[in-house]
């Protein structure tokens, strides 16, 4: 049985680093240009050419969204923005518009292209018909069923990817109109501004300007509010339904999100290719999925119309802890360089993750400030973007990270992951 490609998001190069670190088979990265996600960090030029060194010597793919749907007036720029990368050793290109295909193939002839989501190629004839026109690899729309996508990867002789695990636009596929509508930013160019996570009311057409919350608690009911997708659970039929692409969803998200996402993940598929008769899913996954940012989790359509199990009547990320640092460097004395990212103090209860599902909790010891005029400094609280030299446990390595459990955070949630399975 092959084992589905790993593919993970990488916003920035830092993210990028953790992608690899954390065991992903393949990411994904977009240009300052013509991808669908504008406000990430994303990659110039040069730094693209960094990336992909750095994903080759590490054996990780590296593809190139360039998945927006460009008007008219932009295919001059979309043209110049192709030759600028073209000589660029990308594993593939991930595109949805026909007319972004056309132009690829005739700048980069011999590019692999793989089909976005926003593509919402929905049946078999669909990725027939896709695949008639030379595409790679199709993304599978979101609203597939799990009979879908078994029927459509038994149809076609390419691969076919689906998402995971990551957030759900209220337009699964992602060709929605809310941002253009209502803020005039267009989420098909890159630029959503989500107001699927907005609070609504309803105005009645005698009383204008009379707001009726529609309330289902104290918060309010956020009616275009997806809850996130999550499949962990479901990854033997995925694999044997043929799928050979497992995407995870989140160039936006931080280190922390992305780090823990791909280690569960990586330590289910790799469980699954020891031994799959054998293979369940360990509880301690779900759990290590609560701690990241989330908004409750979804199987969306994989079993069928998801309908209100799928909504989210929270407004906000939930999650358990939160990210305190990341290593960057090991001393022999068994202490490490550490970039905060958020506040603690000498005495927290910190825990280190890293791959393979390491976890080691421990107590928080003397901080020293590495700064200008005050290095080895002890201090006793410390906030982002200092750096400091801490003592970690033995296991520590670069890119590990250090977090604690985050009173702040919602901590009614646990490790379910509701749909309709039938």
């Amino acid at each position: 049985m092959k084992i589905p490609e790993l593919l993970a998001p990488a916003g920035t190069m830092e993210k990028l680093k953790i992608a690899v670190h954390y065991g992903a088979d393949a990411v994904y990265l977009g240009g300052e240009q013509f991808g669908l996600r504008a406000m990430a960090g994303n990659f110039c030029v040069n730094e693209m050419q960094n990336a992909l060194e750095l994903c080759k010597r590490n054996g990780v793919r590296a593809y190139l969204t360039i998945n927006s749907f460009p008007s008219d007036h932009q295919l001059a720029a979309l043209e110049r923005y192709l030759r600028q990368v073209a000589a660029l050793p990308f594993d593939a290109y991930i595109v949805a518009d026909p007319g972004v295909l056309r132009m690829v193939r005739r700048i980069s002839p011999e590019r692999e292209i793989h089909l976005s989501t926003q593509a919402n190629t929905t049946n078999h004839e669909s990725a027939l018909f896709w695949q008639d026109l030379g595409i790679s690899r199709i993304n599978l729309a979101r609203e597939m069923t799990l009979e879908d996508i078994r029927a459509t990867t038994g149809a076609v002789t390419i691969p076919c990817e689906v998402f995971v695990h990551g957030a759900l636009c209220i337009a699964y596929s992602g060709r929605c109109l809310l941002s253009s509508a209502l803020t005039g930013r267009s989420a098909n160019q890159g630029a959503c501004t989500q107001p699927c996570r907005w609070r609504y009311s309803l105005q009645e057409e005698s009383r204008p300007g009379v707001y009726l919350p529609i309330e289902e608690d104290h918060n309010g009911t956020f009616i275009f509010n997806s809850k996130d997708l999550c499949l962990l659970e479901h990854l033997p039929e995925l694999i044997t339904a043929g799928v050979g692409a497992l995407k995870i969803e989140g160039r936006m998200k931080g280190v922390h999100y992305l780090a823990g996402v791909l280690r569960v993940y990586r330590a289910a598929l790799n469980a699954y290719a020891k031994d799959p008769s054998r293979y369940q899913a360990d509880p301690a996954w779900l759990e290590e999925l609560t701690t990241v940012s989330n908004r409750g989790y979804t199987t969306g359509f994989l079993f069928g119309d998801p309908r209100d199990v799928g909504q989210s009547y929270h407004a906000g990320y939930q999650r358990s802890h939160q990210l305190a640092g990341v290593v960057e460097q090991i001393h022999q004395n068994g202490t490490a360089t550490v970039a905060v990212r958020n506040r603690f103090t000498r005495g927290d209860q910190l825990e280190l993750i890293g791959p393979a599902m390491k976890h080691h909790p421990f107590i928080c010891g003397n901080l020293l400030l590495q700064e200008p005029g005050n290095d080895g400094v002890a201090v006793e609280v410390v906030h982002p973007n200092q750096r400091i030299t801490i003592a970690v446990p033995a296991s520590a390595a670069p890119l590990d990270l250090i977090r604690r459990a985050d009173a702040d955070a919602l901590s009614s949630h646990h490790p379910e992951v509701t749909g309709v399975k039938h």
